[in-house]
C-alpha cells in the first residue's frame, strides 16, 4: 500500500514488476502474453483498452497474487476500478490451462482435493477448516509435476471420494493410473494399503509400498502448496465462476514457471 501513497504505476514495460507479481521470468511472461493474444485477448470491441495487453495480463496476475481488492489494484496500474473489473472479466478465462491432451502410455497422475475459502455461498460450505470453502480437485502429472486438470468447485463439505466424480476430473483420468490418498476409497484409484478388520499390522511389503506411495503423493501436496502462494486462494472474494477461473489461471502460471 505504500506504492499508492508514492504514486507508483506498475507496468510490464519495466521488467522488475514481472517476477514479483506473476512469478514468471520475462521470457515466460512473454509466452503467456502471446498465448492470451492467440486466444483473442487483444481483440478490440467497443471502448479501447487504456492498458496494453501485457499490462492487462500483469494486472490480473497482480490481483491473484496479492488478493488486494480491485479498488486497491486499479490505481497501481493507473486505471479506474471499473476498468480493472472489465480487464479481469475479459482475461481471466483466457489464462486458463488447456484441456488435458491424450497422455502417453507411461503417464501416471496424482489427484488431491484442496479447500479454498470463498465468500460465494453458492459454491461453498462450512468445512473442516472451519470456514466456508469450496473443494477443488487438482490433478498433476507425476513425472513433470505440471497441473493437468482442475475440477469444478464443489461445497467444501463434499468428501474427496464424491468430489472426484462430481467435479469432472474423473473423465480426465480415465485409462491412466492415478495415485490418491485413502480418502478416495472405492474410486478404483491407487490408494495406500489399509489394515483390514482383525488385522493388527500391515505386512513388511505393504509398509514398503505405502512408503513409496507417500513419497509419490507428496508431489501433489507440493503443487498445492505452490498454488496457495497466490493469496486469492486463501480468501477468495470472487463470485460465480471467479474462483474456478482463478484456479485455472494460476495453474497456467504454475505450469509456465515449472517449464523452464
Amino acid at each position: 500500500m505504500r506504492w499508492l501513497c508514492m504514486g507508483v504505476v506498475i507496468s510490464a514495460g519495466d521488467p522488475k514488476w514481472i517476477g514479483p507479481f506473476s512469478g514468471l521470468s520475462e521470457v515466460q511472461f512473454a509466452r503467456l502474453v502471446a498465448l492470451v493474444r492467440r486466444r483473442g485477448g487483444d481483440v478490440q470491441r467497443g471502448r479501447p483498452w487504456r492498458l496494453s495487453l501485457k499490462d492487462r495480463v500483469l494486472l490480473v496476475a497482480t490481483y491473484w497474487r496479492t488478493n488486494l481488492t480491485l479498488r486497491q489494484v486499479a490505481p497501481l496500474f493507473g486505471v479506474s476500478k471499473s476498468a480493472a473489473d472489465r480487464i479481469l472479466d475479459h482475461l481471466a478465462p483466457l489464462l486458463a490451462i488447456s484441456p488435458a491432451r491424450r497422455p502417453r502410455k507411461d503417464t501416471v497422475y496424482i489427484v488431491d482435493g484442496t479447500l479454498v475459502p470463498t465468500r460465494d455461498r453458492s459454491v461453498a460450505a462450512s468445512s473442516k477448516n472451519y470456514r466456508y470453502s469450496t473443494n477443488l480437485q487438482v490433478v498433476i502429472d507425476a513425472n513433470s509435476r505440471l497441473v493437468v486438470a482442475i475440477g469444478l468447485p464443489l461445497p467444501g463439505s463434499r468428501n474427496d471420494c464424491r468430489a472426484f466424480t462430481e467435479s469432472g476430473v474423473d473423465r480426465v483420468c480415465r485409462g491412466t493410473p492415478v495415485i490418491a490418498d485413502g480418502g478416495y476409497q472405492g474410486t478404483g484409484l491407487l490408494i495406500p494399503h489399509r489394515k483390514r478388520r482383525g488385522q493388527t499390522h500391515l505386512s513388511p511389503q505393504q509398509e514398503a509400498e505405502n512408503a513409496v506411495h507417500r513419497r509419490a503423493r507428496a508431489r501433489v501436496e507440493h503443487a498445492l502448496s505452490r498454488l496457495k502462494n497466490w493469496k486469492i486462494l486463501r480468501d477468495c472474494r470472487l463470485k460465480g465462476d471467479g474462483v474456478h477461473h482463478a484456479m485455472l489461471g494460476i495453474a497456467r502460471l504454475h505450469n509456465l514457471a515449472l517449464a523452464r
